[in-house]
């Protein structure tokens, strides 16, 4: 399937990688060109695209899915066959199966749980509604989005209800199917409801109902076991919860929820009110299993032959033997056992001897030893000695290889050494076919872009990434850094960086950022200097200043207040608020002046610089003049006259 990579399929779907392989088919990433899109494509596999019962099911796969359309299904775009190649064109989903998620997180709480089983039903009871069984819910086929969205995956043994027959195959995944198609018996939608019942006990329990040695085992224990109430396993669980995951697991299907939309109505109620219990009890909800009128049914997909299941029945007790009866006993048993013996004794000898016949009426068979091919490509190994001309090799898997480089065989079915039989004139070609499976190289990934997002989110995005979940990165979280353009919290940079080559199991380190570094200033005495002054103190210790004048008698333009302590330490850059005088303010003060006696009244004028205070006629005896006088901060000159005559001229200070 990797000559694939690179070809366009109907001139539109570009194959960009193989992103997975199952029973029947190769799925690959592409790019629609039509539309700019990626998307998945499914492609059934070459050696069984020829057979017409894969074909007959791929197709029913195809046309199944292409009838639903519905949020918790996996959607499809397009059915097509491109020369020998059947495939289907489907959503591309960004993120991991609910097997994934589980193995990562354990043992999920029952909220986690019953907001999965939720939507798992949801996509069941659309499907359901139009005809459709899928017949192999698992969690392998249930993927979880990066917002918690449940899409169920995979219908690819889906068939029509209203089409179906009772079934001669147990098909579906063992530890997931029903009761009734471990018996081979008919499926309808209950079968559905059961396996997602299996997949919420392993939810809440992190564990299977059943298990066992082998398929065969576990597929009997579903309609002969009785499964441990998950309350057992994990009392955490609600008795509601519990009551819905038994009742939808009831090996008789007619005690089961009879459509998803029975079952969503009680997980809808638990949800409203998880202390509720419904009428349903275990013994009701479990019947007898593997009863005595119990058919033994055949079960050929699981490839082991199972023997029924004897009931246990008491020893039976021997009737004690009176000593007075010496009546001889009849040797009727020993005749019995001479005839069986000579009947034997005589078949053998007629097999044989007819075997002697067949022998030498038959040419002798071939025999050929398989070769090992594993370590080069299917190319190569087809032209080897022992294989050319004689085996016939299928692509049967790919695989992640660290020691084999891509495009080489690492493993075949039958293995080197194997004999293998051919009668001349029979058709022999599947007993000449060796399945081989290819290396597809190491698992090996691209480092995302996850520089300025939060990192938590960055850590998930890389978990959950398609690509990189393969991996099994071990993402941590390096020593913190201060950044002046990434916000603290954020993913700075990561180790290695974007766009760089991973490979399985690399440690992707993450540098979160601590936001700027700060560098501390101590604060200066500002009070009492002059705004120019302060600024330039300012400027020198890494710290801006913010002036407001105020009303006041100090000098114009002298600091009066700091809203930083001095001495105190505070990050560079920090804003200090200040206030100055705008010496607007007026001082209040008495001037006195010793008036010269005179018979006669006299007048009597004051001068603070240019401006009067005091103009008046006083009384030649009136002795000391006092005047109350305001002025602004500064120096004035005092000049008195009396009837014109300058009589005192001195210095006055306002404001000291």
């Amino acid at each position: 399937m990797e000559r694939y990579i690179g070809k366009m399929l109907d001139n539109r779907y570009e194959i960009l990688e193989v992103i997975g392989t199952g029973g029947m088919a190769v799925v690959f990433k592409a790019r629609c060109h039509r539309l700019n899109r990626l998307v998945a494509i499914k492609m059934l596999k070459k050696d069984l695209s020829e057979d017409a019962e894969f074909r007959r099911r791929f197709h029913d796969e195809s046309q199944a899915v292409a009838m639903l359309s519905h949020p918790n299904i996996m959607a499809v775009y397009d059915v097509s066959r491109g020369g020998d190649m059947d495939y289907i064109v489907m959503e591309l989903i960004d993120g991991i199966t609910l097997k994934q998620y589980m193995e990562r997180r354990g043992r999920l709480n029952w909220p986690e749980a019953l907001h999965f089983i939720t939507q798992i039903m949801k996509g069941l009871s659309h499907a359901h509604s139009r005809g459709i069984i899928h017949r192999d819910i698992k969690p392998q086929n249930i993927m979880i989005l990066r917002d918690g969205t449940v899409k169920v995956t995979d219908f690819g043994i889906a068939c029509l209800s209203n089409g179906a027959n009772p079934s001669n195959e147990a098909i579906g995944s063992v530890h997931y199917i029903s009761p009734e198609q471990a018996k081979g018996d008919y499926t309808d939608n209950r079968s559905d409801i059961y396996s997602a019942g299996v997949v919420l006990y392993e939810m809440l329990t992190s564990r299977l109902p059943f298990d066992g040695d082998n398929p065969v085992s576990i597929a009997i224990q579903h309609f002969s076991a009785v499964p441990l109430p998950p309350r057992e396993l994990n009392p955490d669980i609600p008795e509601a919860l519990e009551q819905i995951c038994l009742k939808a697991m009831a090996c008789d299907r007619n005690n089961r929820y009879s459509t998803a939309d029975e079952m969503l109505a009680d997980l809808e109620a638990f949800r409203k009110d998880p202390s509720l219990s419904f009428d349903y009890k275990p013994e009701d909800l479990q019947t007898e299993r593997g009863g005595e009128d119990e058919p033994t049914q055949y079960l050929p997909n699981v490839g082991v032959t199972r023997t029924r299941p004897q009931p246990h029945r008491p020893p039976v007790q021997e009737p004690e033997e009176e000593e007075e009866d010496e009546r001889p006993r009849s040797n009727w048993w020993k005749v019995l056992l001479l005839i069986v013996v000579l009947a034997a004794a005589g078949y053998f000898a007629v097999t044989t001897l007819f075997s002697f016949v067949m022998d030498s009426l038959t040419p002798n068979t071939v025999e050929y030893t398989v070769p090992s091919v594993v370590g080069y490509t299917v190319e190569e190994a087809e032209e080897l000695e022992g294989i050319k001309g004689i085996f016939s090799l299928v692509e049967a898997e790919y695989e992640n290889s660290s020691e084999y480089p891509e495009g080489t065989i690492i493993d075949q079915d039958p293995v080197k050494g194997s004999v293998k039989r051919v009668d001349p004139g029979q058709d022999n070609a599947a007993n000449l076919t060796i399945n081989v499976t290819v290396s597809l190289g190491e698992k090996s990934g691209t480092m995302l872009n996850v520089v300025d997002v939060e990192a938590r989110s960055a850590k998930l995005i890389l978990e959950q990434n398609t690509e990189l979940s393969k991996l099994n990165l071990n993402i941590v979280e390096g020593t913190p850094e201060n950044s002046d353009t990434i916000k603290e919290g954020n993913v700075i940079r990561t180790i290695p960086a974007y766009g760089e080559p991973l490979a399985e199991g690399d440690t992707v380190t993450l540098i979160v950022s601590l936001g700027p570094k700060i560098i501390y200033a101590t604060m200066p005495h500002c009070v009492g200097e002059s705004i120019e002054t302060v600024q330039q103190m300012m400027n020198k210790a890494g710290l801006v200043a913010s002036f407001k004048p105020v009303e006041d008698a100090a000098p114009v333009g002298q600091v009066l207040t700091q809203s930083v302590d001095t001495g105190e330490q505070v990050p560079e850059g920090t804003t200090v608020e200040f206030t100055y005088s705008n010496g607007e303010k007026e001082l209040e003060q008495i001037i006195s002046f010793e008036i010269p006696y005179s018979r006669r009244e006299v007048n009597v004028t004051m001068y603070l610089d240019s401006t009067i205070i005091f103009e008046s006629d006083l009384p030649g005896d009136f002795g000391t003049l006092e005047v109350k006088t305001f002025a602004k901060a500064g120096t004035y000159r005092l000049r008195v006259y009396v009837d014109d005559f300058l009589m005192e001229e001195r210095t006055v200070v306002f404001g000291e």
